[in-house]
């Protein structure tokens, strides 16, 4: 009964702090401090993919850091993986011994947090306050739904998720993603784009659930007292970030 507390207390403490630090960022709204913390972050969750993959190379940490260092210069980041892309495949050709699994970790979770950079840079700290308040209410959701309601599984790759579950996720996600989306944007629009990103964070979730799994462990780290790794609570806007990106380019 103690430990359930205890347990509860520490996750509550730690979701406060991460709050906290959010609304002081968002406040500041800086491209450097944005770039900054999304950076931290960025190389925290590639060092848990890595456990996930099981691939130990320091290589790839430096060509994470140089690409972030050229993102922060660079108008449009999630352009930069094409370039990475380039150059892997030319060292490939030209050595025929290079380890294509090194791709796997840039791919998830750089990718992402490149188009998360892209978010902000082209939309603005709305933009992703939208993305959490459509992820979240996608998490939470689910959660109360599934609890309540709940009956049919979802899929195997993660049995606690029900059918139920998802569609209320996505129902309250959509409807809070129409209240918090960023400005001049028509209610149909922020209702689709909502509804979708909602979508991409269940699979998002369950992404990582699948690699988790495969690497048969049950947090993909442990920084985060009470919540397990970064992978662990950003898994849903690692993927609902790409959608909202490439859909307010298409819809705006």
């Amino acid at each position: 009964m103690f430990d359930i507390i205890n347990q509860s207390s520490t996750r509550i403490k730690t979701a406060l702090a991460i709050v906290s630090v959010l609304i002081i960022v968002g406040f500041i709204n800086s491209l450097f401090l944005t770039w900054a913390l999304l950076g931290l972050i960025m190389l925290v969750a590639l060092n848990e993919s890595m456990k996930l993959f099981q691939i130990e190379n320091t290589m790839i940490y430096i060509y994470a850091i140089v690409l972030w260092l050229c993102a922060y210069f660079y108008p449009h980041p999630h352009d930069l993986i094409f370039i990475l892309g380039i150059v892997f495949a030319s060292i490939l050709a030209y050595t025929k011994n290079l380890n294509k699994q090194l791709f796997l970790p840039l791919m998830y979770p750089m990718v992402s947090y490149l188009f998360l950079l892209s978010l902000y840079k082209v939309y603005g700290m709305s933009s992703l306050l939208w993305l959490l308040v459509v992820v979240a209410g996608a998490d939470v959701g689910a959660y109360f739904t599934g609890k309540s309601i709940g009956k049919r599984s979802f899929c195997t790759t993660s049995p606690n998720k029900t059918i139920e579950g998802v569609a209320g996720g996505v129902i309250t996600a959509s409807v809070l993603g129409v209240i918090f989306s960023i400005s001049n944007i028509p209610f149909l629009t922020a209702f689709i784009i909502s509804f979708c990103v909602a979508i991409a964070s269940v699979f998002g979730d369950l992404f990582e659930s699948y690699l988790k799994r495969e690497a048969d462990v049950k947090d993909s780290g442990d920084i985060l007292p009470g919540h397990g790794g970064i992978l662990d609570r950003t898994d849903g806007y690692l993927f609902g970030g790409i959608a909202m990106f490439i859909l307010l380019q298409y819809m705006m």
